[in-house]
């Protein structure tokens, strides 16, 4: 390995920087740096060289042009073992530098601050960073491209351990992730000025706005034990905005890809409630939800609906979990509980359970809708839309009383979050049995009704989509259901406005589906 002879540095981010230099220049490096970096290794007592000494020509343009320049350029990407490339830079005076130690204008915190101005935003796009960044990590071979103060310390021991030289192996990770983190700047500056008009307005952001083309390039959070089956490999990736990937865990085992998704499922469904409200998740489907007067009353009649299914469940909660609501959560065997918080009796009580995944999730802003198919990647708008009076159409002869009503609006809340075909029996605040997932509508309702552990008499129904024949209507009457809400849309609507009518039934129509595949 060959010894690092030339480091050049010129950083934004100046934390521990001063250290890393100290570690460099006791292995002689010699330290080629720009402007407030160059005072600060100063000030810190190191013999520092300016680039525009290097170049044999000053900064200029307000800082715009420093570091770009031949002798710069040429003497990070010449290949030390190609002898042209040598003789070359031999020739015009080029000092060969083994080391780049840059990080870039922090673009994304000046786009964030509502007061930025457009010149502000485009003067923080670094041009002469990337570009040596991108230089040195090309010529990893050679070079050592250092873009982030967390790998310092590391890299200081590597170079104590080997001398002042850096391993192959060292020099190529680090430029995988120079390369990574260029890649990150740029989608991050193009999706900024994708809603910036040329005159420096800003558009108003809109969630549901579906991109020309899907930037993604995700950070992994963590490394998950496996998959949906042992046999299969699994990671987190994480967006950087608040919800299920950055919820944070305050007690319990590692969190695994199925508890995750069931995180997400019950939090998304928590959200529909502003009254103390508790779910209960089970492999994504609801099997207990209720909004009551107290969280406490609330987990016990989501628990009602389907307590067998409960068992080793997910539950949300969209109140400060209380000692009283967790004293009830704790007689039961739980995956995890997620809340915005947990008083500190609550807490104590439930970390009592060694293995019992307590989380809190702050907020989760809304944002597209992804699913990965082979070959590509299905994208829409989440499912938030909300109804209005006028979305509400009483289609039978009997309208439906206020107790019904409330029980309709609540059910229409919670089917939207059960998998398709989805029919959803409910009273006013609470689920009393759930049929999800079913191949036809007429089973998902039989099905509910077969594994309802609560009387369904006096029961009213919530269907995510609309019913294709009469006979879906006619289970939910002989089960002891007395309304329905339904989207409407079928050819058969009328056979089923009268089935219902001949049976008694209230039924609303919504004009809005929500199928959840």
């Amino acid at each position: 390995m060959k010894k690092i002879q030339r480091a050049l540095l010129s950083v934004t981010d100046k934390s521990g920087l001063a250290d890393f230099a100290q570690a460099l220049a006791s292995h002689g490096v010699e330290l080629v740096s720009t402007g407030g970096t160059a005072r600060l290794l100063r000030d810190s007592g190191l013999d520092v060289r300016d680039v525009s000494e290097l170049t044999g020509f000053p900064e200029m343009l307000d800082g715009r042009v420093k570091t770009l320049h031949p002798k710069i350029h040429g003497g990070v990407l010449a290949i030390r073992s190609n002898p042209e490339h040598m003789r070359s830079i031999e020739e015009h005076g080029i000092a060969p530098i083994d080391m780049v130690v840059v990080n870039l204008y922090d673009f994304e915190k000046t786009a964030a601050r509502e007061d930025a101005t457009f010149e502000e935003i485009v003067e923080n796009i670094d041009i002469g960073g990337p570009t040596v960044i991108r230089a040195g990590a090309k010529n990893w071979n050679d070079v050592a491209v250092v873009t982030d103060p967390a790998d310092y310390s590391a890299l200081a021991e590597e170079l104590a351990a080997y001398g002042g030289a850096l391993p192959a192996l060292t020099r190529w990770r680090l430029a995988q992730k120079a390369f990574s983190g260029t890649a990150a700047y740029d989608r991050a500056i193009s999706g900024t000025l994708a809603k910036i008009s040329h005159e420096g307005v800003r558009a108003s952001p809109d969630p549901s706005e579906l991109p020309e083309n899907l930037n993604l390039l995700l950070p992994r959070k963590q490394t998950l034990r496996y998959g949906e089956n042992p046999h299969q490999r699994a990671a987190l990736y994480s967006t950087g905005v608040e919800g299920a990937a950055g919820a944070e865990q305050l007690h319990g085992k590692e969190l695994s890809y199925n508890n995750l998704v069931d995180v997400d499922a019950c939090w998304a469904l928590i959200q529909e409630f502003d009254e103390p409200a508790a779910a209960i998740i089970k492999h994504t489907n609801p099997c207990g939800c209720a909004e009551q007067a107290s969280l406490a009353e609330a987990y016990r009649k989501a628990l009602a609906c389907d307590p067998v299914s409960a068992f080793g469940s997910v539950i949300a909660l969209n109140r400060e979990v209380d000692s009283e609501t967790a004293k009830e959560m704790a007689e039961l065997f739980v995956e995890a509980i997620v809340a915005p918080g947990y008083s500190a009796e609550a807490l104590a009580l439930l970390q009592k359970k060694k293995n019992l995944r307590l989380l809190t999730i702050r907020t989760t802003p809304p944002g597209l809708v992804m699913k990965s198919i082979s070959g590509g990647v299905l994208v829409q708008s989440e499912d938030r839309r909300e109804k209005s009076p006028e979305d509400l159409r009483v289609v039978t002869k009997r309208t439906p009383s206020d107790d019904e009503r409330l029980a309709l609006e609540f059910g229409w809340k919670v089917v939207k979050h059960v998998k398709s075909n989805a029919i959803l029996y409910c009273r006013a605040g609470q689920t009393v049995a759930v049929g999800a997932g079913q191949m036809s509508r007429v089973d998902a309702a039989r099905v509910g009704a077969r594994k309802a552990h609560l009387p369904l008499d006096h029961s009213v129904v919530a269907s995510d989509a609309f019913f294709p024949f009469a006979d879906g209507v006619e289970e939910l009457a002989k089960a002891g259901a007395t309304a329905v809400i339904q989207p409407g849309g079928s050819k058969r609507d009328d056979e089923v406005i009268a089935a219902a009518d001949h049976l008694g039934l209230a039924m609303i129509f919504t004009g809005v589906r929500h199928f959840r595949h």
